[in-house]
């Protein structure tokens, strides 16, 4: 027991320190292929910060824990709403300027809805796989098109802005932090699936359960790291944007790759609860961000109460373990 504590500690902090230098040189090799500040933003960033999830559960459904993994993918987007931004918004107020994420955020709430009609057989075979694989080349594809159209976008802005404030990469060492970045992840994965998995057997914790606390959160330290660093920079949108992208590729990309490596029985549990409450929280943050007739913003107290349903659902969690 002792050496799965371990590893799933180091593997947790391996994890973190290897997303971010996979994200910074894939941003960086990005810029030198001539890619837009936005498409950076939207793609690269997005994409970066959710490779946590996506290669934490790959492992977790090629192990045969397709539990592990689809809570590591709903847990981490509760997490992003409930806890990141919550504690972001509490600490300043977010205000949305972005028209790209004003119209992503309609998008992520009808994927969330998707997603959930997939649940409703309590499985996830290789046909949902390919339907949710499928929407999010299509929406990969749409990011690049609107990318393409609004050049000027606040997102685009705040991008540049972060961009140029990077230390500066030759192309060589943005190649090799991008290679050393994916080792690593690959690497540190296999040590928190390993040791998440160990735990749960040894206490008799679900899998599910394992993935929706300690693994989701685990894996959502890179966009709480990013979004910070953002807000702390006065860079809102890209805070709010760090969270639509990361849902976006943990609702279809994360569990599409999944379901396509061992489809899964899905407990109604999952549906009932998790799920629901993942709508819930999207619906909230699309209703405070989208803002009908004025800018949208997620104020002090509306991050405070996301805060405080985190620590509820979380406590929630812990209360079937020990009961």
């Amino acid at each position: 027991m002792l050496l799965a504590v371990v590893a799933l500690i180091a593997g947790l902090a391996l994890l973190v320190w290897s997303a971010d230098r996979f994200v910074d040189g894939a941003a960086a090799t990005a810029r030198y292929a001539g890619m837009p500040p936005l498409l950076i933003g939207m793609i690269i960033v997005g994409f970066g910060t959710s490779a946590p999830e996506m290669v934490v559960s790959a492992m977790a459904a090629s192990d045969g824990n397709p539990a592990l993994a689809l809570g590591n993918a709903y847990g981490s987007n509760i997490t992003n709403i409930a806890l990141i931004l919550g504690l972001v918004a509490l600490l300043s107020p977010i205000a949305v300027h972005s028209q790209v994420l004003r119209k992503e955020l309609p998008i992520l709430m009808l994927v969330t809805l998707f997603a959930g009609w997939l649940l409703f057989d309590h499985q996830l075979n290789s046909f949902d796989a390919w339907c949710l694989l499928g929407l999010f080349f299509a929406l990969m594809a749409w990011s690049v098109w609107q990318g393409m159209r609004n050049p000027q976008d606040a997102l685009a802005t705040e991008m540049t802005e972060d961009l140029a404030g990077q230390p500066k990469m030759t192309l060589k060492q943005a190649i090799i932090w991008l290679v050393v970045g994916l080792v690593l992840l690959i690497i540190a994965s296999r040590m928190l699936v390993y040791g998440a998995v160990f735990i749960a057997q040894g206490l008799g914790v679900s899998d599910l359960v394992i993935g929706l606390t300690v693994v989701a959160i685990g894996t959502s330290l890179p966009e709480l790291a990013s979004s910070l660093i953002a807000i702390k920079k006065g860079e809102h949108d890209i805070a709010l944007g760090n969270i639509i992208g990361s849902n976006l590729f943990n609702t279809l990309a994360v569990v599409g790759i999944a379901a396509m490596i061992e489809p899964m029985a899905v407990d109604a549990v999952v549906l009932t609860r998790d799920w629901t409450l993942m709508a819930v929280l999207t619906a909230a943050v699309f209703v405070m961000g989208y803002g009908y007739k004025k800018q949208g913003r997620i104020n002090r107290a509306e991050g405070g109460l996301l805060l405080a349903v985190f620590i509820g659902y979380t406590g929630y969690l812990i209360s079937t373990v020990i009961a």
